[in-house]
């Protein structure tokens, strides 16, 4: 799956363009490209994702990589991470959800968008990584988290007293959501002041 979503985002950024907006904050898909270039293609700053002390620094490193010919960022993204990267061995795991997660972003920047079509098999493979990480990504919330499909799967996330709250959608939609995005499809139950509690909540990861 990480391979099928990393050919299919460089096609959809390729049709876009590098000028069009992502749900990246302000990036723009050249940007964003920059960004999965760095992370795969340079471990030296690489860290400046999650550590704030190297940010400055990775900013500095993926503007320069953006000064790039968009072909050549699209051909670096398009191929993975190169043999000497730590990401190589661990490509199917570490850049599945990046890959997934980054191309709606291109997908979902526009107005218009509809969800694809994912076959079982995916949306399995995404609900088993939504069960693991969706501990992380809601665990600021001052209720208790489920997170449901249509199928009649649940999950809960997080757990406090109180009131809890239900977020019902396909596999896809969810991890969306927990990655911290708005443009989903889903279904929510619970108190209304409970439901904005977790809407408004800082899911990054």
């Amino acid at each position: 799956m990480a391979q099928r979503e990393r050919r299919a985002l460089v096609e959809t950024m390729s049709a876009v363009g590098p000028d069009a907006p992502t749900l990246c904050g302000a990036w723009t898909v050249r940007e964003l490209v920059a960004h999965l270039v760095v992370r795969e293609r340079r471990p030296d700053a690489a860290p400046g994702i999650v550590l704030k002390p190297f940010a400055g620094y990775l900013e500095r490193v993926q503007a320069k990589a953006a000064r790039k010919p968009f072909p050549e960022l699209l051909e670096q993204v398009r191929t993975g991470p190169p043999w000497w990267s730590p990401l190589r061995p661990v490509d199917a795991v570490a850049n599945m959800p990046e890959m997934f997660v980054h191309h709606e972003d291109v997908r979902r920047g526009r107005p218009g968008w509809e969800p694809r079509e994912l076959s079982a098999a995916d949306e399995a493979r995404l609900w088993s990584l939504l069960r693991k990480m969706g501990r992380m990504a809601y665990r600021r919330a001052p209720v208790t988290v489920v997170l449901a499909t249509p199928d009649g799967d649940r999950a809960v996330v997080h757990t406090k007293p109180g009131a809890e709250v239900t977020l019902t959608g396909k596999p896809s939609e969810l991890l969306l959501h927990a990655f911290g995005r708005d443009e989903v499809r889903m279904e929510t139950a619970g108190e209304p002041d409970a439901v904005r509690a977790v809407l408004s909540l800082d899911r990054s990861v």
